[in-house]
């Protein structure tokens, strides 16, 4: 099992609560910075992700760790579903979700709840299609985690699911490791009043078991036809299982 990675090494509160104050601290140039930091590619990776549910045509869909909600707002275009709801344990992330939710007028499609990924409060299958962008590594328990979204998905339901990955080629790989190592957390210090978030950033990716490691863990609770996508030389990757 990973170690796992917390954002402030100096405090004795769980990852969780941890997180939740960490993305709360950002949540005002949350957007800006990931769009910023990738070169944009975030929202192309997003496309993609969004794109392996495009057969299977879901009508209700749970974004898990939804933050600002751009991923769900994108899946609201490609897919058009009844319904999205959003979970995330941030509330300062979610308050950002709901102004852009009320300012684009879509109450009706999608709605924003604050609440954990490894307690999720839905009945068991309530989902066509289950998705998280860039939230699994930061779950305290990641088996936990993806056993709820196992329980939460209909028998035959999706889970597709985008997360950093570790490219491992050269010279990407180092190149990569560079940017997250170096210019990443002095941005992020430049425009966020939280610079241990984009410390924790690349630490948590390296701890991130990926690839065929997190197919694996997929697996084991029960996931079938797992399959995974590297993107972008290996700098992320999509994730997919059927329940």
């Amino acid at each position: 099992m990973s170690k796992t990675v917390r954002p402030y090494q100096d405090s004795n509160a769980t990852k969780k609560e941890q997180v939740a104050s960490m993305f709360n601290n950002i949540s005002g140039t949350y957007d800006f910075l990931n769009h910023f930091l990738s070169l944009g590619i975030d929202m192309i990776w997003r496309k993609m992700a969004i794109k392996e549910l495009l057969a299977d045509k879901p009508a209700h869909i749970l974004d898990v760790a939804t933050g600002t909600g751009d991923f769900a707002f994108e899946a609201i275009q490609i897919l058009k579903p009844a319904k999205i709801i959003g979970v995330d344990i941030s509330e300062g992330m979610l308050g950002i979700a709901d102004e852009k939710i009320r300012k684009r007028k879509m109450q009706d499609v999608f709605e924003v709840r604050l609440g954990d990924s490894e307690k999720l409060l839905f009945d068991q299958d309530t989902f066509d299609a289950v998705t998280v962008a860039f939230g699994v590594r930061n779950f305290e328990d990641l088996e936990k985690g993806l056993s709820d979204m196992l329980r939460v998905l209909k028998p035959g339901g999706k889970a597709v699911i985008l997360e950093f990955s570790k490219p491992k080629v050269f010279p990407i790989k180092q190149a990569y490791n560079f940017y997250f190592k170096y210019i990443t957390p002095t941005i992020g210090k430049l425009f966020s009043k939280d610079s241990s978030a984009y410390t924790y950033l690349p630490e948590s990716v390296a701890a991130f078991p990926d690839g065929k490691n997190f197919v694996a863990l997929m697996e084991k609770v029960g996931f079938k036809n797992t399959k995974y996508r590297p993107l972008t030389f290996g700098i992320c990757s999509i994730y997919t299982g059927i329940k």
